[in-house]
């Protein structure tokens, strides 16, 4: 029993027609489900993939009228979404140029050529060069961005903590990660990033974990990230992490069926919200997969406050 990777990260963003623009329209993305909060109903839970959903290709957003993150430790503090050749690279920092979006311009980080920039609400991301390695996309033919540069999906995801050991005993003892490197924070040296893989590694499999005892801890808000969710393949593995949760004594929030996957949530000992979530069935169970993303979709037992939802939403198109 494994995790393969990244299922989805959850953000949150306080302007969620700029969002859309940006995630479809810059970033190249494509709205492949246009739901709600399942537990906030009034807000929209808007999820970002390749052509047709696949699980570790997903960016997700809840839509709260809340003030900007404050930054900090005991957070999530950069998604990485990766792409292809460092010639897609190339194309992007003149693409995001042309959009008015500054970057850091092309650096070499863990062996890696990465680009460093920020969504319109502060959303700290990076394109990073993944060698091909990870599942590959679909790519959507409406997108802006040429085939071969689209975003392939989430890349390393790096969180902050002030003290390694306590997550280092939930990532290897409980999650079955493993510890491969190290390097120094982009932002401060003096910080180092220990890099723990999942299932057959690579790029799409990697949490980066930086050690930042200094800094205070993050107040989440618009611009932050609300969670972060890995794979598990099938319902008999999710089902073997919810015992193996339980055996552990680690507090979780049992078995949650999401419609479109099951899912389990848990925190780390810093306080960083993990979900663990099912491959499937995926987003094409309840819509044409032409179709996907036009229209306010419900699980099922939301349907029948389906009015009432609707007419609670803000227009986004």
């Amino acid at each position: 029993m494994e995790l393969t990777g990244f299922h989805h990260l959850t953000a949150v963003s306080a302007n969620i027609r700029e969002n859309h623009r940006f995630y479809t329209q810059v970033l190249g993305m494509r709205l492949v489900k246009r739901s709600v909060n399942q537990d906030d109903v009034s807000a929209y839970h808007l999820f970002y993939a390749d052509a047709v959903g696949h699980p570790g290709t997903d960016l997700t957003f809840f839509d709260w009228d809340v003030p900007r993150e404050r930054r900090g430790t005991r957070s999530i503090t950069r998604t990485h979404l990766r792409v292809s050749g460092s010639a897609a690279l190339e194309w992007w920092a003149d693409w995001l140029k042309e959009q008015g979006v500054a970057t850091s311009g092309i650096t070499e980080r863990d062996g890696r050529l990465t680009l460093d920039f920020a969504d319109p609400e502060g959303q700290r991301l990076a394109l990073v060069e993944d060698a091909g390695r990870g599942d590959e996309p679909t790519p959507w033919e409406r997108s802006p961005v040429p085939a071969d540069y689209q975003v392939r999906g989430l890349g390393p995801i790096m969180i902050s903590v002030p003290s390694l050991r306590p997550t280092d005993l939930i990532l290897t003892n409980a999650l079955y990660m493993r510890p491969v490197r190290e390097y120094p924070h982009p932002e401060n040296a003096a910080h180092t990033v220990h890099v723990y893989e999942m299932g057959k590694g690579g790029p799409h499999a990697e949490l980066h974990v930086a050690v930042q005892p200094d800094l205070p801890v993050a107040q989440p808000g618009a611009g932050g990230v609300h969670h972060v969710a890995f794979r598990t393949p099938n319902d008999t593995e999710y089902q073997g992490w919810f015992e193996r949760l339980k055996s552990l004594g680690i507090p979780n929030s049992g078995e949650v069926d999401r419609y479109w996957f099951r899912s389990l949530y848990f925190r780390e000992p810093n306080g960083i919200l993990f979900e663990i979530a099912t491959d499937g069935p995926g987003f094409a169970v309840d819509e044409d997969p032409g179709n996907l993303g036009e229209k306010v979709v419900l699980p099922p037992f939301l349907e029948p406050r389906r009015a009432a939802i609707v007419a609670n939403l803000k227009p986004i198109d």
